[in-house]
């Protein structure tokens, strides 16, 4: 089953998604894709990784990471389904990023990887964008390469985890304007969803709602204001997002 959250006549609703991204409401209305305003499915901490794909980490030519490369996200970067993300004014360079995202369903402190898979609630998409003219080391991405406000657009839905076969032999992939960008399989990833549970949950304790998102394979490109961006994995589903220039999306606040 997949479950999302919208807003829906000014009021927010948990809902179920249905064929063609259809939503049905708890009075039992049914409604199109494009007649709801689609939210984040969850807000609460994603922890993100970088270099997480030997395929990614060799087109940068850097040695693949002997541990966990992470990072937090801020909540101020998270947008919904079919929203819109702004290209700030004057960078040069702004790439998207196809990833798979595991999502919390209960406490999890000192899990073992065994049992890690016990705690996952199912799996989202997040298109995880980066502004590359910040960047100072691969290594320890800063803040404004990857917290940007409006740079992490999340959703449609969670999927609940019995649906997805095996997370880790899912393909994925980005199209622009309908063109084939990024291409990839979850099987390339250096560190698997239940090692990153052991590892996290080992030092921080994973609250039901939090989200691990798992990085992304190589085939990165820059994005422009007018671009749709549209990121798919296997099982999971699609993930649409409008690029705009920081002058129209203040404008039209």
């Amino acid at each position: 089953m997949k479950h999302a959250r919208i807003e829906f006549n000014g009021e927010i609703q948990n809902v179920t998604v249905h064929e063609d991204n259809k939503v049905l409401l708890a009075d039992g209305l049914k409604l199109a894709e494009d007649q709801v305003t689609w939210l984040p499915p969850e807000y609460g901490t994603v922890v993100a990784l970088g270099l997480n794909y030997a395929d990614h980490a060799s087109e940068l030519e850097f040695k693949p990471p002997e541990e966990p490369l992470i990072f937090i996200k801020s909540a101020t970067t998270f947008i919904g389904h079919r929203q819109q993300t702004y290209r700030p004014a004057n960078i040069d360079y702004m790439h998207y990023e196809a990833e798979l995202v595991a999502v919390i369903g209960k406490t999890a402190r000192k899990v073992s990887r065994d049992d890690a898979m016990d705690y996952v609630q199912g799996y989202t998409l997040c298109n995880d964008y980066a502004i590359r003219d910040y960047l100072e080391n691969y290594y320890r991405p800063n803040l404004r390469v990857k917290s940007h406000d409006t740079l992490s657009p999340i959703g449609p839905y969670i999927i609940d985890r019995d649906d997805v076969d095996d997370p880790q032999k899912l393909a994925l992939r980005t199209l622009v304007n309908g063109e084939v960008r990024q291409e990839g399989t979850t099987a390339d990833m250096i560190f698997s969803i239940p090692y990153l549970i052991e590892y996290l949950s080992a030092f921080m304790t994973l609250q039901p709602g939090d989200m691990i998102s798992t990085g992304t394979p190589k085939g990165l490109s820059d994005v422009q204001p007018g671009d749709e961006v549209v990121i798919e994995v296997e099982q999971v589903g699609q993930l649409t997002n409008y690029i705009v220039s920081e002058e129209e999306y203040f404008n039209d606040k």
